[in-house]
């Protein structure tokens, strides 16, 4: 962070000094909001949630360091007293990021992929000067300002992942840090409930575009119809990107390994280079070339960008992780959350990487899908009954759609759904209009080396524990098992359960 007194940090937020707070002291950062991150210099953003209050942690954060309290009222502590802490605090990083003249701001959406593409992108700005990047999925109107008050005057880039959750939500966070490239990956069913369609998520995923200044880059997924649609809402130049023939940074040749890793050729307009990727599924060709398009926009070399997609590991936790037992079973954990769309990507994935092995998938049922929730969550029934598991685990409430979409698929009877869904199960004959079917959303269900779909066991288990306890009792030397699921399932504990503890 840009070193701030107190006295500054105070007229920046119209705030008011108290606690005995010195004006001349000076913030150096890092700006938290949980107290025990704190560190010399720091500021401790107070902020009062459903459960903790900050405000607690006051005393005890300006003891472990913290020059002083962004806080909404008084505290036994040096502090800045505002009427919003969190206000207050984007108010903050707009204007460090104003003073940063010199550092590029890379904002980056999307339905699906945007933690991955943002890692990836963050490794190759660092080649060409100091990044800073967005921690895990910090995208929100919290995590976004404390990612930007991270930057300092030596920052060259600021790689911000942009999340939405309605619409105005990222022309908000561009305002606090403009960027001059913006990145949209694609448009899928991710929180459809909370936007009522895609093209909803369209127009709000478009925002990040529409921030763009005239001499900026929008760097554009050709191959996803309604993000190539978002060239029109924007000034700026536009970079394409994808698989298709002709466009400006594309992937030619894909293959898949046995461990269901992409190598691809990556074409550019200055030359080509090969790329072998050590992240799981084929998906994340699209990330790697995302990541690739905006970094050959910064004048990287197409070799170096190769050399570093080929390099780069996974590094934000539960995305993709696959984990090998000592006894053989491996373990993919992609439970950090899930939607329609990385459903089908991570089964696509188990599929590659288990080949003739014996496979189970341990699931929960999809949220924020509004009305289209008992369709799409039938449809990934039929997606895992049809993807020739030994065994499917689906945890959590709300599984009777997923249940009844995978035993249907497998061939066994089929429970009737009650009436509290609120809605019938999608059938062709009859179906309502505008009903997203689970064929549109998951595709058809990848080609399965495994046992047939009739020897798939489809069970429900309450919680994680239940799941980890009678999987465990399945498992075999050489299995595979997905665990896949929105973050509130907490599937996470099934995988960590699984590998002893070992969360990796």
């Amino acid at each position: 962070m840009i070193p701030l007194p107190l006295a500054r940090i105070a007229e920046i937020t119209s705030g008011a000094l108290a606690g005995m707070a010195d004006p001349r002291a000076v913030v150096r950062g890092p700006v938290v909001t949980d107290s025990r991150a704190v560190e010399p210099g720091s500021l401790f953003v107070a902020i009062k949630g459903d459960r903790v209050d900050g405000h607690d942690f006051a005393a005890q954060a300006v003891a472990a360091g913290a020059v002083a309290v962004l806080a909404s009222r008084p505290v036994d502590a040096p502090a800045v007293i505002v009427g919003d802490t969190v206000a207050a605090m984007t108010v903050l990083a707009t204007a460090v990021c104003a003073a940063l003249p010199a550092t590029t701001v890379i904002g980056l959406t999307g339905s699906a992929g945007k933690t991955t593409t943002k890692d990836l992108l963050a490794r190759l700005t660092a080649r060409i000067g100091p990044t800073v990047a967005t921690a895990g999925s910090f995208n929100n109107e919290i995590g976004h300002p404390l990612t930007v008050l991270r930057a300092g005057e030596d920052t060259r880039y600021l790689v911000l992942e942009l999340g939405a959750r309605s619409a105005g939500h990222i022309t908000h966070l561009t305002r606090v840090a403009p960027p001059r490239i913006g990145v949209v990956l694609n448009v899928g069913t991710a929180h459809l409930g909370v936007f009522g369609g895609k093209e909803e998520i369209a127009r709000a995923k478009g925002e990040l575009v529409e921030a763009l200044p005239a001499d900026g880059v929008a760097v554009l997924n050709a191959d996803d119809p309604l993000v190539a649609a978002m060239a029109g809402r924007t000034g700026a130049r536009v970079t394409w990107y994808g698989r298709s023939e002709g466009v400006t940074v594309r992937a030619e040749n894909v293959t898949v390994d046995e461990r269901g890793r992409a190598s691809f050729t990556l074409r550019t307009p200055s030359g080509a280079a090969p790329v072998a990727l050590r992240l799981y599924g084929e998906h994340a060709v699209e990330n790697a070339l995302a990541a690739a398009a905006a970094a050959y926009e910064l004048g990287l070399p197409v070799a170096t960008i190769a050399e570093e997609l080929s390099e780069a590991e996974p590094r934000s936790r539960w995305r993709m992780e696959v984990t090998d037992r000592a006894d053989g079973v491996t373990v993919i954990n992609d439970a950090y959350n899930a939607n329609p769309d990385s459903m089908r990507a991570a089964f696509g994935a188990l599929d590659a990487l288990a080949g003739d092995r014996r496979r189970f998938a341990v699931v929960a049922a999809l949220r924020e899908l509004g009305d289209e929730s008992v369709a799409l969550n039938e449809g990934l029934g039929r997606l895992a009954g049809e993807a020739g598991l030994a065994g499917l685990f689906v945890v959590g409430p709300d599984a009777d759609p997923v249940l009844a979409g995978a035993r249907a698929a497998v061939g066994a009877a089929v429970p009737a759904v009650p009436v509290s869904h609120g809605a019938a199960l999608h059938g062709p004959p009859g179906e309502p209009p505008g009903r997203l079917s689970p064929v549109a959303a998951f595709g058809e269900a990848p080609e399965t080396g495994g046992a047939g779909p009739a020897a798939t066991r489809v069970s429900h288990a309450a919680d994680a524990a239940q799941a980890s306890a009678e999987l465990s009792a399945l498992l075999a030397p050489g299995d595979v098992v997905l665990v896949k699921g929105p973050r509130a399932a907490g599937l996470e504990h099934v995988a960590a359960a699984l590998l002893g503890g070992d969360r990796r």
